[in-house]
């Protein structure tokens, strides 16, 4: 087996860099909180993090059994997956082991997932109608609007500069999205948004009042507002997005079903909604909301189906 020279290890680990790269920063901000998270357990429990033994990851995994969710402990699992593969490990999660571990895990403490409630145009309405003229209410009430007749992810929101808008002369917008979870390659998505029928609740009206009172000519269009009414430079904090929602869904008097969380993920759940009821076809909605996968975004559409075409509409109840 030869040994790397210098200019090997050098390139070895330009490609590392690389392909931590093939990842979103949010992607591996989480997936370095998990791997941080595994190492510890793995320290007070006398196993070796790397490289992982099935019989040490499926007590990792029993570990959270009963006090993480579904998702939380399979993102772990491949974050720890993430991390072998990076340094050239075997990765050992197909093993029988740790199969057999998470299906028990499911059938004693699995519950159904909570799934974001979909916010559609008259629970935007609601929220947007609790914005004043003042910097934060316009900044809210672009945000929401946007959020949802875009279908946007809250990391695409607070992604937005101004240089990514164009606004026409028809008073459309098209807005490009540099990058996107499903467009890892970063090629570039463009979108395109209509004038509104009602003046406080066009997307487009709303962007450009909030560009206006802020003089907003370059960079992050979605800033911080302080106490004071001073702009920060930086963009909002993807987390700013949720917290904005459920300020405003407060003060709208806004709740929902305990089967279901409200969060921004609902404003693209309420737009797939919306334009599946209003006779859109499912290529069209694809195309709007970046998804990649006709199966997630029918997942959508299945929900706004339930009971629209339910077949208990035929008994004679």
């Amino acid at each position: 087996m030869s040994v790397a020279t210098h200019t090997g290890m050098v390139a070895l680990d330009a490609a590392r860099g690389y392909a931590r790269e093939a990842l979103s920063q949010a992607t591996l901000r989480a997936y370095e909180a998990d791997w941080a998270h595994y190492q510890a357990w793995c320290r007070e429990a006398g196993w070796a993090p790397l490289p992982a033994v099935p019989a040490g990851l499926a007590a990792y995994l029993s570990s959270m059994a009963a006090t993480h969710g579904r998702a939380t402990i399979r993102r772990r699992l491949v974050a720890i997956g993430q991390r072998h593969k990076l340094v050239g490990e075997a990765w050992v999660s197909a093993h029988p082991l740790i199969r057999a571990t998470l299906r028990g895990m499911q059938r004693r403490h699995g519950v159904p997932a909570r799934q974001a409630a979909a916010i559609g145009s008259p629970e935007v309405k609601r929220l947007v109608a609790t914005c004043d003229a003042g910097l934060t209410g316009l900044r809210d009430r672009a945000l929401l609007l946007l959020g949802l007749a875009a279908a946007l992810r809250r990391s695409e929101l607070v992604a937005v500069a101004r240089e990514h808008l164009d606004f026409r002369s028809e008073g459309a917008l098209r807005l490009l999205l540099p990058r996107a979870k499903g467009d890892q390659a970063g090629e570039g998505d463009w979108i395109g948004l209509p004038r509104g029928k009602g003046r406080d609740t066009c997307p487009v009206r709303a962007l450009e009042d909030w560009l206006a009172a802020t003089d907003c000519r370059y960079g992050p269009v979605f800033r911080k507002v302080d106490r004071w009414g001073n702009l920060s430079e930086g963009a909002l904090h993807p987390d700013a997005v949720r917290q904005i929602l459920l300020r405003r869904a407060a003060q709208a008097g806004l709740k929902v079903s305990g089967l279901e969380r409200l969060s921004p993920h609902g404003l693209r759940a309420g737009f797939v909604t919306e334009a599946y009821q209003a006779g859109a076809r499912d290529e069209h909605i694809m195309a709007h909301t970046r998804h990649r996968d006709l199966k997630t975004m029918r997942g959508y559409v299945r929900r706004a189906r339930l009971v629209q075409d339910s077949p208990a509409k035929l008994l004679g109840l």
